[in-house]
Parts: structure tokens; C-alpha cells; sequence
């Protein structure tokens, strides 16, 4: 069940927030993580126009769960995951849900079936698109900030999203890293990736930070996704909060790493980096 609580950074949208004006508050919504969803990526070939996938929702609380499923268009860019209003590739006019509507009793696992059906004409290519399981209950939390002899009520609506691709036809990505660079709002060493082909995917990067023939750093960056046809910024996370770096020029050397985790696709890259005179951390 542990699945529950790793799949929950994905989870609270929409948050509204009703209050007595204030102009200095920090606050976190505690929320326990009681539905879950599972995979988080689906793939599926169409064959003769249709594909099918199967979503799992579990309750881990101790009340019903009310849940509605639907889908809108994605991407990944500099920002991380965003849905969109539209896009090229869109899934969602094709697909159908079974249940559309569900209700998950506690301690309770339920099956949603994804399907797509193809016209004929569709091109090749891949389709895609986020699959939300959205909570028709909305939760609120009431907290109190002393300092300002303040209270305030904060309602939001949780949902999880699953991303859906359909690939028309054989189809599959090619990566490379195109330059390495830093990123002055971030102050940290980022990547550009670019996958020009046909085919979406979730590469790690191992990488290996050099001045000469020292080595400054090692370290892997967990899987990052990257859509067909795109490029991409991956922050490396270094240096990291604690850490600092001296500026000057630097080699930067190792591997994309994506595909069956036993025998890997690779794409190894080489490229430098100069960290600038104004690199150091913020305070």
C-alpha cells in the first residue's frame, strides 16, 4: 500500500484559498493520502486502430471515495508536467472510460478501462494524454496564524493524473544533449535533451562533473520525461543548497539511460560548462 503515498506529489490542484487579508503567512495543507492511483505512465500499440489500458484506484481512508475520471492534453517543458487547452497529438477525442463515475470503499482497489478507437486516416504517430481520477468531494482545512491573531479556511480538490500514450505505428525516440549550461535562477548545472524521434520516453541521466583531469562530482538524475520533437532543460540538482561551486570551466560527461532497465538505450554526451562569477548561492 505504500504505492498510495508515493504517488501524492502529484496529487492537490485547484487549491482556493477564502481568509481575512494578510501579508505574511506561510502555510501547508496537511493532507492525509488517502486515494491512489496506479501506473502513473500507461503505453499501449494500436492495433487496428484500437488500444486498451487498465488504471487502478485504492482508497486508503476510512470514508467512501467519490471519483470522476476525464482527460486533457500534456506536455513536459522547463516547467515540469502541464496540461493544455489543446495540442497535435491529442488523445482524448478518441478515448472512452469504463467507469466514468466511481465510488472506492475503504481499504478497496477498482479497475478503471481506458480504450482508444482510431479512424482509419489517423496518421502514425504517437497520441497522448493525462488521464485525471479527481475527487467529487472537496476538502477543506481550517488553521489559525497566532502571530496575527488570524483564521482562515482553505478548500482544494485532489486528483491524480496517469499519462496515456498510444503509439500508431513502430515508433521510437532519439535522444541526445545538446549543451550543458547554468541556470542562474536555479543555480544549478542544467542540461539541454532533445528527442527528435517519434516517440515520447523517461530517460536518467548519469553524469560526471571534470576540471581537467579532476573529478569535481557523480551523480544520477532519476527518470525525466521529454515529449517527441522537443527539447528540454533537466536541472541536475547540483550544486545543491549546501554546496557550492568555483566558477570557471568545466567538462561534463555521461549518459542518457532509457528502455528496459536490464539493457538500456544509451546516448552518451561530452559537452562543457562554464559556471559564471555570480554563481554563488542567494541569500
Amino acid at each position: 500500500m505504500n504505492r498510495f503515498f508515493n504517488t501524492l506529489s502529484l496529487v492537490i490542484t485547484h487549491i482556493s484559498l477564502g481568509a481575512f487579508l494578510f501579508t505574511s503567512l506561510c502555510w501547508q495543507p496537511k493532507v492525509q493520502a488517502q486515494m491512489g492511483v496506479w501506473p502513473m505512465i500507461l503505453k499501449a500499440e494500436a492495433k487496428r486502430g484500437r488500444a486498451q489500458g487498465v488504471i487502478s484506484v485504492g482508497n486508503q481512508g476510512e470514508r467512501p471515495i467519490r471519483a470522476r475520471v476525464y482527460a486533457e492534453p500534456f506536455t513536459y517543458n522547463d516547467q515540469g508536467f502541464q496540461t493544455l487547452e489543446s495540442e497535435a497529438r491529442d488523445l482524448t477525442p478518441y478515448l472512452q472510460f469504463s467507469p466514468k463515475e466511481l465510488v472506492i470503499l475503504p481499504g478497496k482497489t477498482r479497475k478503471i478501462r481506458v480504450s482508444s478507437l482510431f479512424p482509419p486516416s489517423l496518421p502514425e504517430a504517437e497520441y497522448r494524454a493525462a488521464i485525471f481520477t479527481e475527487r467529487l468531494e472537496e476538502s477543506s482545512t481550517t488553521s489559525v496564524d497566532d502571530t496575527n491573531n488570524l483564521a482562515f479556511k482553505v478548500t482544494f480538490k485532489v486528483r491524480i493524473a496517469v499519462v496515456f500514450f498510444v503509439y500508431q505505428g513502430n515508433l521510437t525516440p532519439n535522444l541526445s544533449v545538446k549543451e550543458a549550461s547554468w541556470n542562474a535562477q536555479q543555480k544549478q548545472i542544467q542540461i539541454l535533451v532533445s528527442n527528435t524521434g517519434k516517440a515520447s520516453v523517461y530517460p536518467s541521466v548519469n553524469w560526471t562533473l571534470k576540471q581537467g583531469e579532476n573529478i569535481v562530482a557523480t551523480s544520477e538524475l532519476p527518470r525525466q520525461g521529454i515529449i517527441t520533437e522537443t527539447e528540454r532543460h533537466f536541472l541536475l540538482n547540483y550544486p545543491s543548497k549546501e554546496e557550492s561551486i568555483t566558477p570557471g570551466e568545466y567538462q561534463l560527461v555521461g549518459e542518457l539511460l532509457w528502455g528496459d532497465p536490464n539493457a538500456p538505450e544509451k546516448a552518451a554526451f561530452n559537452v562543457n560548462v562554464t559556471i559564471p562569477t555570480d554563481s554563488g548561492k542567494s541569500l
